[in-house]
């Protein structure tokens, strides 16, 4: 049997994301929770099992790579690819990993996402980029025209920001995250609902203006994360919206290395 297909692993604060690739084609994708007590039996049974749902054959995965900003699951994603994949996965766990230029002293303070949604970026679109990633913290990433990696933004992300207001509010009640239908709320939770999404967006679109202040006008905002379609809709700020960037980014690099390119 060929083992044409790819495991890529997307390990993040919230969540980590699973998915297949057959080349450039992202046959399916999974999430779970974030639990560093999950061990590689778990991932094991559980990620054999929805696999084997969608018809895939498991044998034909011949490899594997994994992103990761969280050090406690670097040791079980691994045993999960080798003992119930059968390969030695590439990991992608800090700014080293990555070989892209960096114009930051420390690169190794970069999360390894941010460096692989950079090359992702690099790789569908020309110029000087912006990558809004709406995760666990909404960052900001600015890459050159050449492809280097500048520097960034980081804020606290909109779940987070919810959940802190949630425990420090006694009587402010969990929301969801919603385009309110006007501005100024009619009661607590669209007030709420207003504030966090008018703010988002003006977060993005005050930090989108202040880049081009430093980096020039003709650049293209590109925004991924479970929350990208959402606040798209509600500013001209984002040009597009890609929502597997940092897989395919893990993709890419995972094909670089094998091609000896790296």
């Amino acid at each position: 049997m060929n083992k044409d297909l790819l495991l890529a692993i997307d390990a993040g604060n919230t969540n980590v994301v699973f998915a297949i690739f057959d080349g450039t084609s992202l046959l399916k994708r999974w999430r779970t929770s974030t639990n560093i007590k999950r061990t590689a039996d778990e991932y094991g049974v559980w990620l054999n099992h929805l696999i084997e749902l969608t018809g895939i054959k498991v044998d034909a995965i011949g490899g594997a790579i994994i992103a990761t900003v969280v050090p406690q699951l670097s040791s079980p994603l691994t045993q999960l690819c080798k003992r119930y994949f059968g390969c030695e996965p590439m990991l992608i766990d800090n700014g080293d990993s990555v070989r892209i230029d960096v114009e930051i002293i420390n690169r190794q303070e970069v999360g390894a996402d941010r460096l692989v949604n950079a090359v992702a970026a690099n790789a569908l679109y020309s110029g000087k980029l912006v990558v809004i990633d709406f995760g666990t913290a909404t960052t900001f990433d600015v890459i050159r025209e050449n492809g280097a990696y500048v520097g960034g933004v980081i804020a606290p992300g909109v779940n987070l920001s919810l959940e802190a207001l949630d425990r420090a509010a006694a009587r402010l009640p969990r929301i969801s995250v919603a385009k309110p239908i006007s501005v100024i709320g009619s009661g607590t939770v669209s007030a709420m609902q207003s504030g966090v999404y008018w703010g988002y967006i003006s977060l993005v679109e005050g930090i989108v203006t202040r880049i081009k202040e430093e980096i020039g006008d003709n650049l293209t905002t590109i925004a991924t994360g479970g929350l990208a379609s959402l606040f798209k809709g509600g500013t001209s700020y984002i040009d597009q919206i890609e929502p597997d960037l940092t897989l395919n980014g893990l993709r890419i690099v995972y094909e670089t290395r094998a091609r000896g390119e790296e």
